[in-house]
């Protein structure tokens, strides 16, 4: 009975195969074509391309914008499913008088082939907003990092080769920008001299353009000084016996190394003024030198009338 409902089996398969298969090939041409040309939705993204206007309207879009619109697109299964984003392109948008306001996205603007519509557009509008170009020159910024070699200081500010750079962008956001900041200045053990680099500045915000990207900052490193000061030390006067001077004592400023002003004593510090042998009396102007190793020497008043 088993081998009776095998043959049986067999049988149902195998008897007029050629009609049976012939038979599955055309339900399935049929099922295609049937649920093939059913209407459909699909989404895709679509990018967007709006026409700005030229450097030469002196306008600025400072409104940020979609780089692509998702698209509803209605039809038969079978064209949405071999659809390409190639096929239907890009949505373009003219706001090149810089004027605009908000621009509506028509369905009429999306091209698609023959057999499919456009049944929605998102978002449905897009807003602008806009602000006049301007140009302004803002200047560098430099700042330094790190500490001279022992015994050596920064002297004075680094200088920066432009002073300043051009920034053009949007008008109410390049108002706010005080200066063009560029890479600190690292000093880290160095030595006496004059030091030069080319560094980098930092890129402004979106919508905002330097006129260069890097600059030269040159920095001097000089020995470290103390100051000392001597109070009312007298004047002494050479080339003329028996001249005295007015005023008769001067303040003196000296800046040297530490270990020098610390080591510093009165009795070396000796304000002079030199006058030419001549007979018969008289009375110059002339200037007070004061001659100490190693350190730079500054007299107050500078000057004093020699009178003999």
């Amino acid at each position: 009975m088993t081998a009776s409902f095998g043959m049986r089996l067999r049988a149902a398969f195998t008897t007029n195969i050629k009609l049976k298969l012939f038979s599955a090939a055309v339900a399935l041409i049929l099922y295609s074509l049937a649920h093939g040309s059913q209407d459909a939705q699909r989404t895709m993204s679509v990018d967007l391309v709006v026409v700005l206007p030229p450097d030469t309207a002196s306008r600025m879009l400072v409104s940020p914008l979609p780089p692509q619109v998702r698209v509803t697109l209605r039809g038969s299964r079978g064209t949405l499913d071999e659809l390409h984003s190639d096929d239907v392109g890009n949505l373009q948008l003219d706001a090149h008088t810089g004027q605009e306001r908000r621009a509506l996205l028509d369905r009429s603007m999306v091209h698609v082939p023959p057999g499919v519509r456009v049944d929605q557009i998102d978002p449905p509008a897009i807003d602008f907003m806009w602000d006049d170009l301007i140009v302004r020159d803002v200047p560098v910024q430099v700042s330094v990092v790190g500490t001279p070699a022992p015994g050596y200081v920064v002297k004075g500010a680094p200088a920066a080769t432009p002073l300043a750079l051009r920034l053009r962008g949007a008008k109410n956001e390049v108002a706010t920008m005080q200066f063009a900041r560029a890479q600190s200045f690292d000093v880290s053990g160095l030595t006496a001299g004059v030091y030069v680099h080319a560094l980098s500045v930092d890129r402004p915000p979106p919508r905002m353009s330097l006129d260069a990207a890097t600059v030269s900052v040159s920095i001097e490193i000089a020995r470290e000084l103390s100051d000392r000061m001597f109070t009312r030390v007298a004047v002494a006067v050479t080339g003329q016996a028996h001249a005295r001077t007015l005023p008769a004592e001067v303040d003196v400023h000296l800046a040297c190394s530490p270990d020098i002003a610390h080591a510093l004593r009165a009795d070396q510090i000796v304000p002079r003024v030199s006058v030419a042998p001549s007979p018969g009396a008289g009375s110059e102007l002339l200037p007070v030198i004061v001659a100490v190793e190693g350190c730079e020497p500054k007299v107050i008043p500078s000057s004093v009338v020699v009178k003999w």
